[in-house]
């Protein structure tokens, strides 16, 4: 096997074809009862249309059946299974001991992969999976490069999945317990709060039980540390940063392993995964064209394969700084971000093309737009962008025009044909149905230094191999 292939998120119909349209070799989705899927938009209808257009563009797509069930969704098993057996699709991902086995028991023509969720991180385990019949295994989170390494050359006969980019998890993914406790919201069924992304607050306790604020001051906030200590390691101190916004203790920064995707190709991994079931289709389209450049670039030329123009692409995703996750086998406190929570970029999702009404773009709108403010739409299939600017808009329903837009409740504007600059024939062709855009919105003060921060502790961080 020579070829990796590109596996995205697709939380709806849409973020299904958008990711197929800017280059993925498959998805994965689910619906939102028997899968870690809760917050899918998913339909039955959908799912059945999805697979079909899937299957028509030579494409492959997995469903989720991964959570860990408890009886009375181990009650509803043959009825989702036969439905599985209908939809027929290319494998199916689970993580539960108990629902493999009913697979394999009642639908041994369905391919078995194991989830993310059983925490895949030996060549025993995957040996062990393989021999039950699983066709593929996605290695864990916390797999190092190295390992994945051994893994591939003890295990050569089944394939594996490994995560490139995406949000991490302070805990197992989908395991926390912290969600549950705190909000009643099960990570098993992919309903996490994220807590851990909170902001937590110091407070005193006086000695007659009352409880007190410590307020941050410009006069005393350069007084205080706050510190850790735990009795297994009695000289060392854990350091928690807390300004006047509160601490972020548990606060992962996003994967991206476009840095060593060069590495990652050479160990002949059977698929590639980036996280991200409930973002936008501005996420799934501008991460699978920069993934889908990066690889097929890398395949026609290794010697001179560089990730800087493909960087420059994924930074213009909102962000909470980047991180190699386990690649180089531990985390540095260079992996999470202690002051904000917030996702930074200097580029917002203008929108995209719902359709093409006769010669008319129909454009909806996820972002405000000004009048003489450009909006680049992201060509398929390149890395380049055609710009647009507009000096009013059309409501696409009403014929309204005006000098601003403002996004919301599916507000579409009509582009028509004399606004584009070049022929629309040709146009229509290099923008297709579900081409996004987006639109220049840069940082300033603290947000632009935090931003360019994260930029340059990435940059240092990869230039250690």
């Amino acid at each position: 096997m020579d070829y990796s292939e590109l596996l995205l998120p697709a939380g709806s119909l849409v973020k299904l074809k958008t990711a197929v349209l800017y280059g993925a070799d498959a998805v994965y989705a689910g619906t939102p009862d028997m899968s870690l899927r809760t917050q899918s938009s998913f339909t039955m209808e959908d799912l059945e249309e999805g697979i079909e257009f899937i299957h028509q563009k030579g494409k492959k797509i997995y469903l989720t059946l991964n959570l860990f069930i408890h009886n009375k969704e181990a009650e509803k098993l043959p009825e989702f299974v036969a439905t599985l057996q209908r939809l027929k699709p290319d494998g199916v991902l689970v993580s539960d001991p108990g629902v493999f086995d009913y697979l394999k028991d009642n639908a041994p023509e369905l391919n078995r992969f194991i989830s993310t969720q059983a925490n895949v991180c030996s060549s025993a385990t995957v040996k062990f999976w393989e021999k039950m019949g699983a066709k593929l295994c996605v290695l864990g989170r916390e797999v190092s490069f190295e390992e994945a390494k051994q893994i591939r050359r003890d295990c050569p006969n089944i394939m594996l999945e490994t995560f490139i980019h995406g949000a991490m998890c302070m805990s197992y993914s989908g395991r926390c317990l912290i969600s549950n406790f705190l909000a009643d919201r099960s990570a098993n069924k992919g309903k996490c709060a994220h807590c851990c992304r909170w902001h937590y607050k110091l407070h005193l306790r006086l000695k007659d039980g009352t409880i007190r604020d410590l307020e941050l001051t410009e006069q005393n906030k350069d007084l205080f540390e706050f510190l850790l200590k735990e009795e297994f390691r009695a000289d060392e101190y854990y350091e928690i940063v807390e300004d006047e916004h509160g601490g972020y203790l548990l606060n992962s920064k996003d994967m991206c392993l476009m840095p060593r995707l060069n590495q990652i190709l050479d160990l002949n991994l059977n698929s590639l995964k980036v996280e991200g079931r409930n973002k936008t289709e501005y996420y799934a389209g501008t991460v699978a064209r920069a993934y889908r450049q990066a690889i097929d670039d890398y395949y026609q030329n290794r010697a001179t394969w560089k990730p800087d123009i493909y960087m420059k692409e994924l930074y213009t995703l909102q962000n909470r700084g980047y991180c190699l996750g386990f690649f180089d086998g531990h985390l540095t406190d260079l992996s999470q971000n202690y002051a904000y929570t917030r996702t930074l970029g200097d580029y917002l999702f203008a929108g995209s093309i719902v359709k093409w009404d006769g010669d008319d773009a129909v454009f909806e709108l996820r972002n405000f737009i000004d009048a003489n403010e450009t909006i680049d739409f992201l060509i398929p299939n390149s890395l380049k962008t055609y710009a647009l600017t507009l000096n009013q808009f059309e409501d696409a329903e009403t014929g309204e025009v005006t000098s601003k837009v403002s996004a919301g409740q599916g507000k579409k504007i009509r582009i028509r044909p004399e606004m584009w600059g070049k022929p629309v024939a040709e146009v229509k062709k290099m923008l297709p149905q579900y081409v996004i855009a987006r639109k220049f919105s840069p940082l300033n003060g603290i947000n632009k230094e935090m931003y360019e921060k994260n930029k340059d502790v990435f940059e240092k961080m990869c230039e250690n191999k």
